[in-house]
């Protein structure tokens, strides 16, 4: 089989979200899924449109979105018509916002934040929100419940990870021989020194284990809130993000956060550069120097229509 489809027609799907099957005449639709969650409801009808508009095969993508293959160009706005029918769109190309990853947040064991709910909120303010909106290149955002990272937080151009730092009090510590907290450390932050356990506040995760495990009461309660990384990216490159320094006790400072970083990166970004190149080449400290400031939210405007 051979393609006898214009190069135009092509390219002007694939910003729709249809990326072409190489050698045919067919296309692999990008269904969105705001964080990988469905309704059951959803996936029949997407199984539905599978076997009517194409052969059969439903995908999943390592950006948590469904893909089904072999759908003639033809067929292509008949498919597209299904997947809206049941509540969902396709996209996801382009140097734009990409979909949301998350992980399964809360009803995971170790889970310190609704990684469902942040996501989907995220989804709608800036993948949906901002789709109009052309950057230097594709970015992505990813929110983790915990430092566990299962979906990688630190390897995307933003990465949201649930935290719960622990309250420790010292002077409440007895020695035990046995301590609760160096036990239940799963990155051996808390030992016992001179018969008092102490934990290095640069060297902790946050990952909240060892949050009321003293029965003395030493470490009852802890801080909830976020961390971002900055700049991570993978594939032909990899790289680790960079931790803002800041801790973020609420939701709308998260998101307040992601917005200020996305302008950032329209305004300074060159086109075609990823955002961990943008870093690299103005500085981490002056990136961070700008994102922390408000002032960009009043250039947002000018920022985002001004091409």
């Amino acid at each position: 089989m051979s393609c006898t489809l214009k190069q135009e027609d092509i390219q002007q799907v694939k910003g729709k979200g249809f990326l072409h099957n190489k050698n045919t005449n067919q296309f692999s639709a990008r269904v969105i899924t705001k964080n990988g969650r469905i309704t059951a409801e959803q996936s029949i009808a997407v199984a539905q449109a599978a076997q009517k508009f194409g052969i059969g095969i439903v995908c999943n993508t390592t950006r948590l979105t469904i893909e089904v293959p072999g759908i003639a160009f033809e067929q292509i706005p008949s498919f597209i018509q299904a997947i809206q029918n049941c509540g969902l769109d396709v996209g996801g190309t382009g140097p734009k916002i990409r979909p949301i990853v998350a992980c399964k947040g809360t009803t995971c064991r170790f889970g310190l934040l609704n990684s469902f709910e942040l996501s989907e909120k995220i989804h709608e303010r800036f993948y949906i929100g901002y789709r109009e909106v052309t950057l230097p290149h594709k970015f992505k955002i990813a929110v983790g419940g915990c430092p566990n990272n299962c979906v990688k937080p630190d390897l995307n151009d933003v990465g949201i990870i649930g935290q719960l730092r622990p309250n420790y009090d010292s002077s409440l510590c007895k020695g035990c021989k046995t301590c609760q907290l160096e036990v239940n450390c799963p990155i051996h932050n808390a030992k016992l020194i001179d018969g008092i356990c102490q934990l290095d506040p640069n060297h902790c995760n946050a990952c909240g284990r060892c949050v009321g495990k003293c029965p003395f009461g030493c470490n009852s309660t802890g801080t909830s809130g976020y961390r971002i990384y900055i700049g991570g990216h993978w594939g032909k490159e990899v790289g680790r993000g960079h931790l803002i320094k800041q801790f973020f006790q609420t939701e709308e400072e998260v998101l307040t956060m992601i917005e200020k970083i996305i302008l950032f990166y329209k305004e300074q970004g060159k086109k075609g550069e990823r955002f961990a190149h943008t870093i690299q080449r103005l500085g981490i400290d002056y990136v961070e120097k700008e994102i922390v400031k408000d002032a960009i939210l009043e250039r947002k405007n000018k920022i985002l229509f001004n091409d």
